[in-house]
């Protein structure tokens, strides 16, 4: 049986380079599972939490970077949009408001979007 979402994974040409620094040190998620060539970024590593892995078949930036987006929650959207504009993260929008939540939508440094989620 399938149960639900365990991890959502981005991969790289090479992790350690761009991609760990910024979900780490950036963007402040901590690493439960820490090897060279895949992480786990989240308290639990059974999930739900993002990995990060080096895969040989990807090379670059991502080309189609609105086809899957990673959703991070948080409970202060403005703030941590106010602190990561600030460490020079780029927006593609501004944070905006639905019914049940709030979303604005960055780049990490390979080109693929990301999401800060507010719920209601």
């Amino acid at each position: 049986m399938i149960k639900g979402l365990s991890t959502a994974g981005i991969w790289s040409e090479d992790l350690q380079k761009n991609l760990l620094p910024f979900y780490r040190d950036v963007i402040g998620l901590s690493v439960s599972v820490d090897t060279p060539e895949f992480v786990v970024l989240g308290s639990n590593p059974r999930g739900p939490s993002v990995t990060l892995g080096t895969h040989s078949e990807v090379k670059g930036k991502n080309a189609d970077p609105a086809r899957h987006m990673v959703g991070l929650e948080t409970d202060d959207l403005e703030g941590e949009y106010q602190r990561l504009k600030g460490k020079g993260v780029e927006f593609i929008s501004e944070p905006e408001k639905f019914d049940q939540v709030t979303v604005v939508t960055f780049k990490d440094p390979e080109g693929n979007y990301v999401q800060l989620l507010q719920f209601a």
